[in-house]
């Protein structure tokens, strides 16, 4: 495992994708968890979503919610924004990290922002400029890379082809999410080979989801491949309101255990951060799917 990376870097995702797919938490809560994440050494959180309150009800209090985090020295906090007018509230609320989400599938992406996907890139162009003249940086999410639930397999050509023209109309860097699970490790290698061949200078994030139990070998096939940063949702958070049978994110806890284990570093503090993940199944009132908050870490013995 010479090859490896010799650390990866982790956005915290559980405050946006996970909360948006449970029933409504408190303000505060939320708050909460955002404060609670931020001294795990976790160095990214992605915080809140600035979308339709009619959308994703969820996010209906992200100002609020942004405005009372205390935020942490060392801590990047961004927001997803879905179009230009998302884009305006994130900027007007402080934030300088903004991620700008569209579909490589046009049925996925009318069903998740009410336009093609031409149309969402067009309006990207111009969330890019307004982003740069305001000192903010802007990264394009692919969702649907690997698959959508409604199209089924998404040609490789379009993928990169997406993420390649908002890359040439200036994003800072580009992210490719497992909407719904359907990524493996060989469409993984592939996917992130043809990328690379045509952005070679542009960092790339990876966000996968366990739906199909194939999440952290998708994060093994990547790492091989030199991909150094990850999404993931503390617990196992998240889904996809517009993704029929979408379960959760891979499980921060689960991702940090696996490559610390493999002598790939994190800066994360394992322990905190099962502590934050069981605040956070305490919060919505379920089970979450992490086998390692069931668990514990490896390391972790129990009396004779």
């Amino acid at each position: 495992m010479s090859d490896l990376p010799e650390r990866i870097s982790l956005r915290e995702v559980g405050p946006r994708d996970g909360l948006q797919n449970e029933d409504p938490v408190p303000t505060e809560a939320k708050v909460e968890l955002i404060d609670a994440l931020s001294h795990t050494g976790v160095g990214r959180i992605e915080a809140v979503s600035f979308v339709h309150p009619k959308a994703i009800p969820q996010m209906a209090d992200a100002a609020e919610v942004w405005s009372k985090v205390s935020q942490v020295g060392d801590v990047r906090y961004s927001a997803l924004v879905p179009n230009l007018k998302g884009a305006e509230r994130a900027l007007e609320a402080g934030f300088k990290e903004l991620e700008v989400v569209v579909s490589a599938s046009d049925t996925h992406n009318r069903k998740n922002l009410n336009r093609s996907t031409d149309e969402s890139l067009d309006d990207i162009s111009k969330i890019i400029g307004i982003a740069h003249d305001r000192g903010a940086t802007l990264q394009v999410i692919v969702s649907t890379a690997w698959g959508c639930p409604y199209e089924g397999d998404v040609p490789v050509e379009r993928v990169v082809g997406v993420a390649t023209r908002a890359v040439r109309d200036g994003a800072d860097s580009a992210s490719f999410g497992d909407t719904t699970g359907m990524a493996t490790p060989s469409r993984v290698t592939r996917l992130v080979g043809e990328f690379r061949m045509a952005n070679p200078e542009t960092a790339l994030n990876l966000h996968f989801h366990n739906t199909r139990g194939t999440g952290l070998a998708n994060v093994l096939a990547a790492l091989q491949l030199g991909v150094a940063d990850f999404d993931a949702s503390v617990g196992g958070l998240g889904g996809c309101p517009y993704a029929p049978g979408a379960t959760g994110n891979i499980a921060s806890e689960e991702l940090v255990h696996m490559v610390e284990d493999m002598g790939v570093a994190t800066g994360v503090d394992l322990e905190a951060l099962v502590d934050v993940a069981a605040r956070a199944e305490r919060m919505v009132g379920h089970t979450l799917p992490s086998q390692v908050l069931r668990a514990g870490p490896r390391s972790r013995t129990i009396p004779a």
